[in-house]
């Protein structure tokens, strides 16, 4: 069957679907559709049957075979809609009109325009990783349990958390200056976070915690940032907001501590934790097997890369839309993904050719 070359690979994320022609999604990859019990079987159709010509648009042909195979790559629920004559009629129209279109551009020389052509690029690439990698490449396949349990001994922190308490402090230097602000804490002024806080820029002496409102963050009982005394105490703090009495630090400093937050204990076995490992070590795997694959090609290849020249190049930032912080708010049309150096993948076309995969 004679096929109208490029534009149509491009015009193939449509996957010439009445599903795009009905605003509706393409099957998962892998669906099949579930024969009810008792329901009669397909029959088998022999393959001359498959070449019955349905359509011709000048050269180009649409087979039996050809308009099953798209057709079926639908969901049951989008099959389901195609079973009578008139229903299957409007399919195979889908599929004229997209041919009569695809010819159309070919005609005008849009194949050669350069947009049209990274396109088709980017769609040759995304088709390419897949084939190499998605069958290649299984989680199942290449995570072994040991390498799985060596990940878990290696990282147990991540899976075996002992509890934590958060407190805030108030750090003076004299016992008695401690107690009266203990009791300042204890009362009214010291009832909300910021309340406390303002505490804190008031009397402490400790410049690092000041500056974060005396946060001292989240520790577990076997913490070494602060002194063990201080630790203790704060492990006594049993509801959010508690506030503690003057705590000799033992190091000629004083804590008033307020209790902001608790955390439970965490313990996640092995078996809890596998699937998460198994998955994580694939994402690993695949990055790497992609890192590799596209190295080794561009080992073959001849590259030249003039970095002087690069200074040449001017950016418009014209139409940029800042943040506030120095950053734009989106990247612009066209930018390539720093994960995988593609671009995204443009608009989806239906059958009649209308971007976004929907009628007017």
């Amino acid at each position: 069957m004679i096929r109208v070359p490029t534009i149509c690979l491009l015009l193939g994320l449509s996957f010439w679907v009445v599903s795009c022609h009905k605003g509706e999604e393409p099957a998962k990859p892998g669906e099949q559709e579930q024969t009810k019990p008792g329901a009669p079987q397909p029959s088998q159709q022999s393959t001359e049957e498959m070449k019955t010509v349905l359509a011709k648009i000048d050269d180009v042909t649409i087979t039996l075979a050809e308009f099953q195979e798209r057709i079926n790559r639908q969901s049951p629920y989008i099959r389901a809609r195609y079973t009578s004559l008139e229903q299957k009629k409007e399919f195979l129209d889908s599929l004229v009109r997209f041919e009569v279109l695809a010819r159309e551009a070919y005609r005008r020389g849009l194949d050669k325009d350069p947009e049209v052509v990274r396109t088709m690029k980017q769609v040759m690439i995304q088709k390419l990783m897949r084939d190499q990698f998605d069958t290649k490449v299984t989680a199942d396949a290449s995570i072994a349990d040991a390498e799985m349990k060596a990940y878990y001994d290696a990282n147990l922190a991540e899976y075996v958390k002992p509890e934590e308490v958060r407190v805030s402090a108030i750090i003076v230097k004299n016992k008695a200056q401690a107690d009266r602000v203990a009791i300042e804490a204890r009362g009214d002024a010291g009832k909300t976070n910021k309340g406390f806080r303002d505490l804190v820029m008031k009397y402490s002496a400790d410049e690092d915690s000041k500056l974060r409102g005396g946060d001292l963050r989240y520790v577990d009982a076997t913490t070494k940032d602060i002194p063990a005394n201080v630790v203790k105490a704060a492990f006594t703090l049993y509801n959010t907001g508690d506030v503690s009495q003057a705590v000799d630090a033992g190091n000629g400093t004083y804590y008033v501590l307020k209790q902001t937050g608790r955390r439970k204990s965490v313990t996640r076995t092995f078996e809890d934790a596998k699937a998460t490992i198994r998955n994580k070590l694939f994402r690993d795997k695949r990055l790497q097997a992609q890192k590799d694959f596209v190295d080794g090609l561009r080992t073959k290849s001849k590259i030249e890369i003039n970095e002087a020249n690069l200074a040449k190049v001017r950016i418009d930032t014209s139409q940029a839309v800042d943040d506030g912080h120095g950053h734009d708010i989106a990247p612009p049309p066209g930018a390539l993904n720093p994960a995988t150096g593609l671009n995204p993948p443009p608009p989806a076309i239906s059958p009649s050719g209308v971007p976004g995969g929907k009628e007017p």
